[in-house]
């Protein structure tokens, strides 16, 4: 399984994803899930992605492929992120029907889904969601993140902490927490983790960071998390009869 996250904030990006891929219990191994494209000085363009591996890879692929050759559509010519996400989304659906075509009726899921994030001149920072059919969606004022792989365990507090207004480096250490409860709670998400913060208008990638398993400084925020949780639960005001409707007395 797959854990990525992207948030757009006005300071800038934030993009977190875990590395750990499996095809069942006994055959788990780590790929790189977050991929940044070497670009013209007027953008910054990179890319998550989700979902059946060989798709993944073949997409990428592809996108490398078209940037080297100077295809009519690539990543160095498209004008803004909504027509790389539109690009993106043509190419997967392609190598999808590719993979269902040669492995016949058979059970095989070749679907995947990415994010595309980045900032092109003339344009403000942003990121959207690529999904399988091809279609996108961006984030909004309400919800400024997006993700995609094993998404239940680290959305409460990404809902409850970020907004476009929260600082580049706390919302950075949100999402960290995010992935991290994600680990937590599903065996088939796991490190190395990968983080790339993107401040606005620096067309840089130069503040990217690997955590492996076991790296102090998550092991770090993990036990402050923790405590913190801890005292949090212990400082809620106490159930009070007077104040809660009993439903059944009787019991």
């Amino acid at each position: 399984m797959t854990y990525c996250i992207a948030a757009s904030i006005n300071e800038g990006l934030i993009l977190v994803s875990d590395s750990r891929t499996n095809a069942g219990i006994d055959n788990v191994s780590n790929h790189s899930k977050m991929h940044a494209f070497k670009t013209p000085s007027d953008r910054c363009i990179v890319m998550l992605c989700a979902g059946n591996l060989a798709t993944t890879q073949a997409v990428l692929e592809q996108v490398h492929r078209d940037k080297i050759k100077d295809a009519g559509t690539n990543i160095n010519t498209v004008e803004c992120l909504s027509e790389a996400a539109a690009y993106l989304g043509q190419i997967s659906v392609e190598k999808q029907k590719q993979h269902t075509h040669s492995q016949g009726q058979s059970a095989f899921n070749p679907s995947a889904t990415f994010i595309v994030a980045g900032q092109i001149a003339g344009e403000p920072q942003g990121a959207y969601m690529v999904y399988a059919e091809g279609n996108s969606i961006t984030t909004s004022a309400n919800t400024p993140f997006l993700q995609i792989g094993e998404s239940k365990y680290g959305k409460p507090i990404l809902d409850r902490f970020l907004t476009l207004e929260t600082p580049i480096d706390n919302a950075a250490r949100c999402c960290l927490v995010s992935m991290d409860s994600t680990i937590r709670s599903n065996a088939s998400v796991g490190a190395p983790v990968e983080m790339l913060i993107y401040r606005k208008d620096s067309f840089s990638f130069h503040e990217y960071y690997r955590f492996e398993d076991g790296d102090d400084y998550l092991r770090q925020l993990r036990r402050s998390w923790e405590a913190k949780l801890r005292e949090a639960i212990a400082a809620l005001p106490p159930i009070d009869a007077k104040l809660v409707k009993v439903i059944r007395a009787d019991l």
